[in-house]
């Protein structure tokens, strides 16, 4: 996790933020009646133009792209900073080139999980038996077991 300074409006703020190369750290984590919670968090999507994207305004982009959210959040997000392409702030006019890079600030809430250990069923060269709690999404559960020891 990592700390970045962002100006908005004459204020300086810190946005805590995550990459994939920057995962939660244990003191992330809340612990509550057995469940685990993880805090809420900012976290930079990035992605390079690409050719086809290429002369396109940055909103336009995203509006087609990313179907996701209305036109008017993109316009907002491009205003406001959330929205950057070569870490810099743009005009929501910008016209994109090729290659460059656009990261897209979002602020994250995770679904709560069980606070439970994994208990190993079994290990063997090829193969790992596991007991996964149904609460543990399958994309977090492959970071888990790629820091099992020895695996």
């Amino acid at each position: 996790m990592m700390k970045r300074k962002r100006e908005e409006k004459n204020e300086c703020m810190d946005i805590v933020w995550q990459t994939p190369a920057n995962p939660p750290l244990p003191q992330d984590y809340i612990f509550r009646n057995g469940i685990r919670f993880v805090r809420p968090y900012y976290f930079e999507f990035i992605a390079h133009v690409k050719n086809r994207w290429a002369g396109k305004t940055i909103v336009d982009l995203f509006a087609e792209e990313f179907k996701g959210r209305p036109y008017e959040y993109y316009v907002s997000a491009v205003k406001c900073g959330r929205i950057q392409v070569d870490g810099e702030m743009v005009p929501v006019s910008y016209v994109v080139k090729s290659s460059q890079k656009i990261s897209h600030f979002l602020h994250r809430h995770e679904p709560p999980v069980m606070a439970c250990e994994v208990p190993i069923l079994q290990k063997e060269s090829d193969v790992l038996t596991v007991c996964k709690p149904a609460s543990v999404p399958v994309s977090k559960f492959d970071k888990w077991i790629s820091r099992v020891p020895e695996l």
